[in-house]
């Protein structure tokens, strides 16, 4: 597969447009989600390198009709960690799922204001622990807003349903998987940040850098910024190309925790690659400990 064949997504269903959502609002077996959370500059604190802020102030003075609030670190997350965002285990997560209203046979719809990545973060999630009926809206709340369609500020009363944990191996990965990959050959570390934090230009998880061998799609790069939609399919792989992720690879993603890296993971679902796997911890993890190498330009 190269970037000229690659003309369509995989896996279309997995990614639904805001006139298609608009026509299917009143569907009811649709469970719809805001994703949204912010990472806010830790002023003072220089021991996080960021504070970790729900969205769910802003889903409720607007959000699309009929959809309801998934908090990522307070509801979906590991929080007897120290790091953020660390996935649960996959009984404890279906089951904060199942009381958020989604069962096994719901057709679930998810965005996120800011950047996709936070959706795309729950739909690998949901992914992880078998649950394949879910959906990214392409260019978020941003585009749905900008459209201007409707918007609500009621909450849904969905109640609670079933919903079993089926998980798959592989999908997240620990940093002992991470530090065998670097120097192999087979293996392919991509991190999903930005270029300046990429060359160690700018510090923000303690050391400043990379992890060794590691290249770089940032994940905002893979997004229109005046729509905020996905790029094209071709363009998105030629992106990965350009920097050596080729599909007969291993792929492993990171970035800070796990979240930018979900976009760049689900796009290369997207584009076919089969061996994908997230750092769940990413540099939240990596960049304090002396133990664990880094790099930088």
């Amino acid at each position: 597969m190269t970037g000229t064949e690659q003309t369509a997504w995989r896996y279309p269903e997995a990614l639904v447009e805001t006139d298609w959502l608009a026509a299917n609002l009143d569907d009811p077996n649709l469970r719809i989600y805001d994703c949204t959370t912010y990472l806010r500059a830790p002023g003072d604190n220089l021991d996080v390198p960021y504070i970790v802020e729900s969205g769910r102030a802003d889903f409720d003075a607007a959000h699309i009709p009929g959809a309801g609030f998934l908090d990522l670190q307070s509801e979906l997350s590991d929080n007897a960690n120290p790091l953020r965002f660390t996935m649960p285990a996959p009984d404890v997560l279906a089951a904060a799922f199942a009381a958020k209203g989604i069962g096994d046979d719901t057709r679930v719809i998810l965005y996120s204001r800011g950047a996709m990545q936070w959706s795309t973060r729950i739909w690998w999630m949901l992914r992880a622990i078998g649950f394949d009926n879910a959906a990214i809206l392409n260019g978020g709340w941003e585009k749905w807003a900008d459209e201007g369609r409707p918007e609500s500020t009621r909450a849904p009363d969905h109640a609670p349903a079933m919903l079993t944990a089926n998980p798959r191996d592989g999908l997240f990965v620990g940093k002992d998987a991470v530090m065998a990959a670097i120097g192999s050959e087979s293996i392919c570390t991509l991190n999903a940040l930005s270029a300046e934090l990429h060359s160690g230009a700018g510090e923000r998880y303690g050391r400043p850098g990379r992890i060794p061998g590691s290249v770089n799609v940032p994940a905002a790069s893979l997004a229109d910024t005046a729509s905020r939609a996905l790029l094209s399919p071709q363009a998105v792989q030629q992106a990965f190309t350009a920097v050596g992720a080729a599909p007969d690879k291993k792929i492993i993603t990171y970035c800070g925790g796990g979240i930018a890296a979900s976009l760049d993971a689900y796009l290369l679902h997207q584009l076919g690659y089969t061996d994908i796997a997230i750092y769940d911890a990413s540099l939240s993890e990596w960049a304090p400990d002396p133990d664990l190498p880094m790099e930088t330009d």
